[in-house]
């Protein structure tokens, strides 16, 4: 083995204002090492590998390449060093060929390049047409034309994030030879996954990321996929949050749900049925691309349901459009607030009223709408200077209960939530979670997706866990714990009975 690591990282730390999201990470790769780096959502993987390429610039720390400790690091500086990232989403340029692709941010000729490339392309076996333009390209045939850029900037450290996420099994077959003889080759990988299978087929060392600090590593050899799960448990409430929610098993045996859904297919999901209860928190567990958005999408309306039904206390809602879907009940509360949550350059009375002004028609109701927006206001404790304000001024936790308010205006039967808590304080998280807690008392059907494994299993009644798209195990109020849900997630979950789906 080479004397010096091809990549060293010492002691690296980087918040993002009072979140501390890598806690002094050290971490080497050598010629050769296929590393998997594992954990939950949030763990910081994402944040380790943009410090590696220079996309963020670590608070403290030390990056040293081949022995030299680098100071003055950029994404430039990471390519002329043979560090490259291939996305999760392949960045391409899809009205352009791939051979144009391939030359973007090139000195050299085209022709240089294209004999490269077939070199390139001849020793991994792959078939790339390179006047084809990228727009026509499979997901797998994209990965490799991002791969061939990272190999024709003679990358010596190599960064998969998530490859196989929308490969088959025989694209992923494919792949895996690919990275066998990467590494024959010297080439080292770092290769963020979820999926623990693939870790033990082509890792040499496995790394486990967990809340910004790294809680195992070592050759795969040494490891379990028990001992890897266990490694992704937090200890404890990190949280610490005091805030208590009342559970209590009840019986559905002789009252009708207030969402059924029946084997739904979508786009990133497959054969999903669950149901919802009035006053009850049922959670949608999960990784991040394990489906969990696009099937809230797909009740409220946003993207096609292409089989199954879809029932809203009785009523079949499968094919509504988004307006009619509201109407009949539902309320989504999105993902991402500031993109889809907010009109940012408008007030926040404006925010509150949004939807209830549409039955209005030309001529709006003034003082209901101040007298809506106060009401909101001090029930949900949204604090602010005046509802005239521009809502992109209040903090986060603020912004999140004005959402809130603007769903419980139009009287739901069912809320979506969708990481409800992402991106606000702990003192704002509370808060949330009591307003959650005073609808769950008032009858309100909750769906709440969130990536928290502890939030998720303080929270919910019942938790559904969806893997990789589909649905096979349902918790109960005596099964749920911060193992099993995460244990769920990551589809190694074993109960003594089989879950026989409702």
């Amino acid at each position: 083995m080479n004397a010096n690591p091809l990549v060293e990282l010492k002691n690296i730390q980087k918040s993002f204002h009072q979140n501390q999201v890598l806690k002094g990470v050290s971490l080497a790769i050598h010629k050769s090492e296929v590393i998997s780096i594992i954990g939950g959502n949030g763990a910081g993987k994402s944040t380790l590998m943009k410090i590696l390429t220079g996309v963020y610039k670590a608070d403290s720390g030390e990056l040293e390449i081949n022995g030299e400790n680098i100071i003055h690091f950029n994404p430039l500086i990471a390519h002329q060093k043979g560090i490259y990232l291939v996305p999760q989403e392949p960045l391409l340029f899809p009205n352009m060929t791939v051979e144009q692709n391939l030359t973007i941010g090139f000195d050299k000729t085209k022709a240089e390049v294209r004999t490269t490339t077939k070199k390139l392309l001849e020793q991994l076996g792959w078939d790339l047409d390179l006047h084809r333009y990228a727009n026509s390209l499979t997901i797998a045939e994209q990965q490799q034309l991002e791969i061939i850029k990272g190999l024709l900037r003679n990358a010596k450290v190599l960064i998969l994030d998530e490859p196989t996420s929308a490969l088959t099994f025989s694209e992923t077959k494919s792949l895996f030879a690919v990275i066998e003889k990467l590494k024959t080759a010297g080439v080292g990988i770092f290769y963020i996954t979820h999926r623990l299978d693939e870790v033990f087929q082509i890792s040499t060392h496995a790394v486990i990321l967990r809340d910004g600090n790294i809680t195992l590593k070592g050759k795969i050899d040494q490891f379990t996929k028990e001992m890897l799960i266990e490694g992704l448990i937090p200890d404890g409430n990190i949280k610490n949050d005091t805030h208590e929610f009342e559970k209590k098993k009840s019986d559905y045996s002789n009252v009708a749900p207030i969402l059924k859904v029946e084997n739904i297919c979508g786009d990133g999901f497959n054969q999903i049925s669950f149901d919802v209860y009035k006053g009850e928190v049922v959670g949608l567990a999960g990784l991040v691309g394990a489906g969990r958005t696009e099937i809230a999408e797909s009740i409220y309306g946003i993207t096609e349901v292409k089989r199954g039904k879809i029932y809203l206390d009785g009523k079949d809602i499968t094919k509504l459009p988004i307006d009619e879907t509201v109407a009949s009940g539902v309320a989504y509360i999105p993902e991402d607030r500031f993109l889809h949550g907010i009109f940012t350059i408008s007030s926040v009375r404006n925010n509150i009223t949004a939807q209830i002004i549409k039955k209005q028609g030309f001529f709006t109701n003034k003082k209901m709408e101040e007298k809506i927006t106060n009401e909101y206001i001090d029930r949900l404790n949204i604090k602010l200077s005046s509802s005239d304000e521009e809502i992109k001024s209040l903090s986060g936790g603020n912004q999140q209960k004005a959402v809130i308010a603007r769903i419980l205006s139009t009287k739901p039967k069912l809320i979506i939530m969708d990481e409800p808590t992402r991106g606000i304080d702990a003192a704002a998280r509370r808060d949330i979670y009591a307003i959650i807690t005073e609808l769950k008392e008032q009858g309100y059907a909750i769906l709440l997706i969130s990536s928290d494994l502890e939030e998720i299993e303080r929270i919910s009644d019942r938790i559904y866990a969806i893997h990789r798209g589909t649905c096979d195990v349902c918790l109960e109020i005596e099964e749920i714990n911060v193992t099993n849900v995460m244990k769920a997630a990551f589809g190694t979950y074993e109960r003594s009975e089989p879950y026989v789906k409702s």
